[in-house]
């Protein structure tokens, strides 16, 4: 651990203390977790996980910062895409999945307001109920007089609708399935207990679901060298299926850090894309305070789109966060330098680079439309982007 590290306040580090506990009870109690299952428990336990406790994950005092809190160009962007597609629907609705702290719910309102494009509804999946009284407390504060479209949900909505659906990094939240790839065969990464009670990774036999992933993986060309070790999400095809399944006409809208899959098994990323962030620093110690350091891993955007088409949606577009900026018009959107003042068009030219810059957000940071029915052939991204490298 660096010495660097912000150390948690006591409080936290009592709550912390406790989920390690419950863990390693677990464990006792059924033998070595796969690691999976360890992320899940830290990231998602009733009051004691990552996004489920109430510690501040967003912006600068935060762990990390995404595109949304940076400012309003993301959103901004976002609504100008979403916007003719809505239009195209006679009853509008815009679902997003893990809103985070709210900012891009607030950018997307208030962008389609402007544009006269206001969904009828607004619905938010979050599984965190923490997040959903910040989301509220914001939506609250500073688009009062949209607030009462506002609705939030446990599961996804029974009724079908049209519209759209947005998950702004949620997928890389999703706990995957760990690997390593030993000479004797293929192996799933594991939690136990040491002798002295403390965490430690060991690998055993792969689950039937990772083995039929890594089977998929090898029968579209992957090569997997003994010694490599990297992350699959075996549950894609039927969580994507299940959130998508009452938007009958529109698009689904999926942003996250991520790779077509040869990029993302690349030879070269041998250690996989599982990382740790806590207060802005990386953590490599996957045993570090459980429930105070957010986990995730990179997405596999090929396997987004094989998920889509089996659930019976469309591939509209796949792009860059910068092709997305860039697309949806970058004169529509400096134009609104025009009548800035001098501080404020720094602050957006600033943003506009964070965001588009290929050492920045810009390259790493990819989106994928899945669409279907009428309504989604508004979508106004249909350029090519670099959907050849699915």
């Amino acid at each position: 651990m660096s010495t660097a590290l912000p150390a948690p306040p006591p409080e936290a580090l009592a709550l912390s203390t406790r989920l390690a506990a419950q863990i390693a009870a677990r464990i006792r109690a059924g033998g070595p977790m796969p690691l999976r299952d360890y992320l899940e428990a830290v990231l998602y336990s009733p009051g004691l996980g990552y996004y489920s406790a109430g510690a501040r994950k967003f912006g600068a005092e935060g762990d990390f910062v995404t595109a949304p809190e940076l400012g309003e160009l993301y959103g901004r962007s976002l609504g100008f895409a979403l916007a003719p597609v809505l239009a195209a629907c006679r009853v509008p609705v815009l679902m997003e999945l893990g809103g985070g702290s709210g900012a891009l719910a607030c950018s997307l309102l208030r962008t389609l307001a402007e544009l006269d494009r206001l969904p009828q509804r607004y619905l938010m999946l979050d599984r965190s109920a923490d997040l959903r009284e910040r989301q509220r407390a914001r939506i609250g504060e500073q688009l009062p007089a949209l607030a009462e479209r506002v609705e939030w949900l446990d599961a996804p909505p029974a009724a079908p609708f049209e519209g759209a659906l947005v998950a702004n990094e949620v997928i890389d939240a999703l706990a995957p399935s760990c690997f390593s790839i030993a000479a004797e065969g293929d192996r799933e990464r594991a939690v136990a207990l040491a002798a002295d009670g403390r965490f430690v990774e060991i690998d055993q036999a792969p689950a039937t679901a990772l083995a039929t992933a890594l089977a998929h993986l090898r029968e579209h060309g992957i090569e997997l060298p003994p010694g490599y070790r990297s992350e699959v999400l075996p549950e894609l095809p039927a969580w994507l299926a299940a959130v998508t399944a009452p938007l009958v006409s529109g698009v689904a809208v999926f942003a996250d850090y991520g790779y077509a899959r040869r990029e993302y098994y690349h030879p070269q990323r041998r250690m996989g894309t599982l990382i740790g962030h806590y207060r802005h620093h990386v953590i490599d110690d996957l045993f570090l305070w459980p429930g105070l350091v957010d986990w995730s891993a990179s997405v596999d955007f090929t396997a987004v789109a094989e998920a889509g088409h089996a659930a019976g949606l469309e591939l509209m577009s796949y792009d860059s966060q910068a092709g997305l900026l860039l697309g949806v018009g970058p004169a529509r959107l400096l134009g609104e330098l025009a009548g800035m003042d001098e501080a404020a068009r720094y602050r957006l030219l600033a943003e506009l680079k964070q965001l588009t810059l290929p050492g920045q957000m810009g390259e790493r940071f990819k989106l994928m439309a899945l669409g279907r029915g009428d309504a989604a052939q508004a979508w106004p991204l249909d350029g090519l982007g670099q959907r050849h490298l699915l």
